[in-house]
């Protein structure tokens, strides 16, 4: 089960934007890049969902070494490490 994360919807009438995070089981730098993704997301009511490698063996083969990987409206933006300035310019108009 691929896990979405709900905190609310944007309130400023933009279209919603289509945030995924590509983790894998016990992978630290996924652990610190969720926080992030979290937090960001969390802040500006915006939904986000997970897709782990362990149910995506696809996903694996593509991005193995770039995990954890961000994805911004199918878009990926970041990977290793998410910093939360960039996300949240990358979320903002």
């Amino acid at each position: 089960m691929i896990p979405t994360h709900q905190s609310g919807s944007p309130g400023n009438g933009a279209p919603a934007r289509r945030v995924e995070l590509l983790t894998r089981p016990d992978c630290h730098l996924c652990t610190d890049a969720r926080a992030v993704v979290e937090l960001v997301c969390g802040d500006l009511g915006m939904p986000w969902r997970e897709l782990s490698t362990a149910e995506r063996a696809d996903l694996l083969d593509q991005f193995a070494e770039e995990i954890p990987v961000l994805f911004i409206d199918g878009v990926q933006r970041d990977f290793w490490k998410i910093d939360e300035r960039r996300l949240r310019s990358l979320l903002t108009p």
